[in-house]
């Protein structure tokens, strides 16, 4: 494991980042509920809507990579100002242009604003304490993005019915001006992020992808993703063809985000037994059966309760990708080697809506459902001999 020093924080600090976290991802997550059911309202098959979704993920994929060296390079304050006022501003535009075109729009600003801000913020999470410290650190940043993953959907679930579509958008865009305000106001009381030292800056991209456990690591992040979009698009779609109303629709994909919440309070007791990695394969193995139950329900309860299955074991995911990343990088490289992550898992969320959109289009969500969770599945297998293979290297004579 590659040595990272600790930034320097106020008591406040990181408190100060989760709450932060919470209003822009819930801005962020329910948007992404909103333009499905906006989309769908306006007309739109499952092939649309999975292509104006993935313009979330098309411009972030070419600029992940450059957010991170940029967090690197100059710290973190100005790309998270950026980010948190750019998804603001993404809200406005379907509220102004209600059509396709105003969500093709919304979403591409949206994405594109936001992972700055988030490429910047999982970088200084990382950047506070080391060894279970930083664990504990990435489950409390990774338990808020529970925390919205819940009341994102609900909120617009409910704000649909009440307002409507647009005026959804309205109220969302009202959630980042909080980070906005702590960003402008309350920065003596964020950490310091270090910055990459000068003889950085001749490295290539390329060897990080050389590193084998970073390349495993990235390539099971990836597949994590898969699964976290059918929470996102697929799960919506899905509800929406059973002929569930939004307010319902909203409590299913919450009940995936309370079971998210759930397990990330205990990462850390789980890997304190274990291993990051060893706790990661179990948990994709789950997440890989529930979702082989989805095609087999459809009235609310039961939907719920699968939704609930999935997220425990989807949800150790994303932290513990972020903790084996940031654990495998060399030092002065984390921002980029986050961005590098976000690289991998925002192509695969601008693949997943055009290709499981038009197999759910052509055919049914069926084969959907059954190749997310053999993708689940191949990532569990992965962290499993990932596991097996680190064990045995430390236990090799020297």
């Amino acid at each position: 494991m590659t040595g990272h020093a600790s930034a320097h924080r106020s008591p406040m600090s990181l408190y100060l980042l989760l709450v932060m976290q919470v209003f822009n991802h819930t801005c962020f997550k329910g948007s992404k509920i909103l333009l499905t059911l906006f989309a769908l309202h306006l007309g739109a098959t499952p092939f649309t809507a999975g292509a104006i979704f993935a313009m979330y993920s098309v411009l972030p994929a070419l600029l992940s990579v450059f957010a991170g060296r940029l967090s690197d390079r100059i710290g973190y304050r100005a790309p998270m100002l950026f980010g948190s006022a750019g998804i603001a501003c993404a809200m406005l535009v379907p509220y102004w242009l209600p059509s396709m075109t105003g969500l093709f729009i919304s979403a591409t600003l949206c994405g594109t604003c936001y992972i700055f801000y988030t490429v910047s913020v999982q970088h200084l999470v990382g950047s506070i304490g080391d060894g279970l410290e930083r664990t504990r650190n990435y489950s409390w940043y990774a338990l808020c993005v529970g925390l919205t993953s819940l009341i994102g959907p609900v909120i617009v679930g409910f704000s649909i019915e009440g307002l409507g579509h647009t005026d959804t958008y309205l109220l969302m865009a009202a959630l980042p001006l909080v980070p906005l305000i702590i960003l402008v106001g309350f920065i003596r009381y964020l950490p310091v992020g270090r910055r990459a030292g000068g003889h950085n800056a001749s490295l290539r991209i390329m060897d990080l992808v050389r590193l084998v456990p970073l390349r495993r690591a990235l390539l099971t992040g990836g597949i994590i993703e898969t699964g976290n979009e059918l929470g996102n698009f697929l799960l919506p779609i899905y509800a929406e063809s059973i002929n569930l109303p939004p307010s319902q629709i909203g409590l299913v994909v919450g009940a995936l985000a309370a079971a998210l919440m759930v397990v990330r309070s205990f990462i850390p007791v789980l890997v304190r037994h274990s291993s990051e990695e060893a706790v990661l394969g179990r948990s994709l193995f789950v997440a890989a059966g529930a979702c082989l139950m989805f095609p087999f329900v459809d009235t609310f309860v039961p939907l719920m309760v699968v939704a609930f299955v999935m997220g425990l074991g989807i949800g150790c995911g994303a932290p513990l990708s972020m903790v084996i990343i940031y654990n495998r990088t060399p030092e002065g490289r984390s921002g980029e080697a986050l961005g590098l992550r976000h690289t991998v898992n925002k192509t695969t969320e601008a693949a997943i809506p055009l290709v499981f959109g038009s197999i759910a289009t052509a055919f049914s969500m069926l084969p959907v459902f059954a190749m997310v969770a053999a993708l689940l599945a191949a990532g569990g297998v992965l962290m499993t001999r990932d596991t097996a293979a680190r064990s045995g290297a430390k236990s090799s004579p020297r």
